[in-house]
């Protein structure tokens, strides 16, 4: 397993990724308004677009493969963070997180976890920070972690 910068090259097979874990652990959580919102941001074509912004996407690859993914947003926010579903409670997530952390440029970095997620962050120092909301049918609550601490 290693932790390497996205390139264009993955964009599909990281696309893939994501609607796989999503489709596993918040759809059916979600209206069909905040199911069309996530499948228009993980497009091949979102990817490569915030690939172009100040955005830090990472991904961790087994055998060639991309098996999971995180996006850093301006240095600051957790834009995306999957892990396929079979790959996931195996110690990829800790790996992904600890190279966004390497290269966040704030003490504090956040995220918008969807409700089925709050836990697994919450594993991982993140804590509630806001009430819960939605956007474009994606119900989310905010969370914050101050980098410094341990993993």
């Amino acid at each position: 397993m290693i932790i390497r910068t996205m390139t264009q090259k993955d964009l599909k097979s990281v696309s893939a990724v994501c609607l796989r874990s999503f489709r596993y652990s918040v759809a059916d959580t979600l209206s069909l308004k905040g199911a069309k919102t996530f499948a228009s941001v993980t497009t091949p074509e979102s990817f490569a677009d915030r690939m172009q912004k100040d955005n830090l996407m990472f991904v961790a690859e087994d055998g060639g493969q991309p098996v999971g993914v995180i996006e850093l947003k301006e240095g600051r926010h957790i834009a995306m963070f999957f892990i396929e579903p079979a790959y996931q409670k195996q110690g990829i997530g800790k790996k992904l997180l600890a190279e966004a952390f390497d290269h966040a440029r704030q003490e504090e970095v956040t995220v918008n976890a969807s409700l089925t997620s709050v836990p697994a962050y919450q594993r991982f120092g993140f804590k509630p920070n806001g009430e819960i909301s939605e956007s474009g049918g994606l119900v989310y609550q905010p969370m914050a972690r101050i980098v410094e601490a341990q993993l």
